[in-house]
């Protein structure tokens, strides 16, 4: 039973024994409907979404470990939660708002739960969930389906004119490391950034290791996906975003960029295009961008990471945005 108001949970006791083992001490704060094991036909489905082709053809993916299943919760997209009886004795509020919002919880067997895992000691709580990527069009706009778009920055002005928010978005091309990806949505959800855009052959964002990566980030920031970064640039383009390339030979230092970092004349935004691991940004690509960024190294460091380079610059922007 639950108040949705005020999300209290006032769950029944209700003793599950299966597989000889007595759980009611952990599960004592919520009701679980069965035990299941890994040869279930459910873990088997569930195991299956590690691979990328099974996501594409169902539109589910996994979420693994507390921070995930937390995010994933608030966004409402979990449909079903795993749970380990270690997982429970450790996460039994959780598991116990996930029951509440009418989640099917299912304990499983350890054998089952290490299955469901990706890592080499599985937590032991895992989500299935829909996916979260969403059209290119909605990125660019800013609109969310129910809600009004979000900014990093404050759209009302002390005189209290309200202005058109100044958008930043994260823009990685041909990313392929998994928790590059991961840990760079991360820190766009960390600067209040509007959005990412994997563009070219790009990771997908719900491969485990980027959901993992995200410690729940990947629920809070837009995503979306465009193969085609002709289709990117001239969405940017059309959306009346300044486009920024980060590059070595940038003919415009990173301390020396607020003015740009502002928004320039009527611009809408900023989006920063971020080359791939191996290769950095095509030297084409970044010709198009309306500024090439170059971020300054005082040390013996050759360059940076795709991960590293993007915190910073991303960074950068919101810093100026704030004080915008």
């Amino acid at each position: 039973m639950t108040d949705r108001r005020n999300r209290r949970i006032v769950a029944p006791r209700r003793e599950l024994v299966g597989s000889r083992v007595s759980v009611s001490s952990a599960c004592s704060r919520w009701a679980v409907a069965d035990f299941i094991d890994w040869r279930n036909p459910r873990i088997v489905a569930a195991v299956k979404l590690h691979r990328a082709p099974q996501r594409r053809k169902t539109g589910l993916f996994l979420a693994e470990g507390a921070n995930s299943v937390a995010a994933a919760l608030d966004t409402e997209r979990v449909e079903e939660l795993f749970f380990s009886g270690r997982a429970a004795e450790r996460e039994h509020e959780l598991v116990a708002s996930a029951a509440a919002l009418g989640v099917r919880t299912t304990m499983v067997s350890d054998r089952a739960a290490e299955m469901l895992g990706e890592t080499v000691t599985p937590p032991g709580l895992v989500a299935v969930c829909r996916r979260v990527d969403v059209p290119l069009s909605q990125v660019l706009s800013g609109r969310e389906p129910g809600a009004a778009a979000t900014t990093g920055v404050s759209s009302e002005t002390a005189v209290g004119v309200v202005q058109p928010p100044t958008r930043l978005l994260a823009v990685p091309v041909e990313i392929s490391d998994p928790g590059n990806a991961g840990t760079l949505i991360r820190v766009a959800d960390a600067v209040g950034a509007n959005g990412v855009v994997l563009t070219g052959d790009s990771v997908d964002p719900h491969n485990g290791k980027c959901v993992r990566a995200c410690a729940g980030s990947l629920f809070h920031v837009p995503i979306a996906r465009e193969r085609d970064i002709d289709a990117v640039l001239s969405g940017l383009r059309d959306a009346g975003i300044t486009v920024l390339a980060t590059t070595a030979r940038g003919e415009v230092d990173l301390d020396d960029a607020d003015e740009i970092l502002r928004g320039e004349g009527e611009a809408t935004g900023i989006a920063w295009l971020f080359g791939n691991e191996a290769h950095g940004l095509d030297p084409a690509v970044a010709a198009r961008a309306d500024h090439r960024i170059r971020i300054p190294i005082h040390g013996r460091a050759e360059s940076l990471n795709l991960a590293a380079a993007a915190a910073i610059c991303l960074y950068a922007s919101a810093r100026v945005q704030h004080r915008a």
